[in-house]
């Protein structure tokens, strides 16, 4: 059973991560449509089914599949893990920041430049390079 919750996990990381890495590069095309606009409601529509049919679902899978992996598997001591585990809270801190810019977005509220979505768009890559380190390589 182990085996096949890992896969789940795993299928659930990269449901999630196509998520957190599409959303932004939405963001940087709403940016440019006119609020109240046929594109401009489009993109709201398409921000909205992407967070809370695959975003959010694969987030909670994630990570209640994950705690019981790690909870199973006694990795809550080791030191790759608690990295990991670290950077799993920043990567859901930052998917809570970008359910935050879908609420801006739909009430026309949005405060920010596509040059700053360009850039938060790489921060979810960066953390996910770190967490494969930490799985893979496991350094410490």
């Amino acid at each position: 059973m182990y085996l096949w919750l890992k896969a789940l996990h795993v299928v659930a990381v990269i449901a999630w991560m196509a998520g957190m890495l599409y959303l932004p590069r939405l963001f940087v095309y709403h940016c440019d449509a006119a609020p109240g606009s046929v594109q401009s409601e489009t993109f709201k529509v398409m921000e909205r089914r992407l967070l809370r049919g695959i975003i959010n679902p694969a987030m909670i899978v994630t990570w209640a599949v994950g705690l019981y992996l790690a909870w199973v598997g006694h990795w809550y001591t080791a030191g790759w893990f608690q990295v990991k585990f670290v950077l799993v809270v920043l990567m859901s801190a930052v998917h809570g920041f970008l359910s935050a810019r879908v609420g801006d977005f739909s009430l026309d509220r949005n405060q920010r430049s596509r040059n700053f979505y360009r850039i938060i768009n790489e921060v979810p890559t960066v953390l996910l390079i770190g967490i494969v380190i930490m799985v893979i390589v496991r350094p410490f």
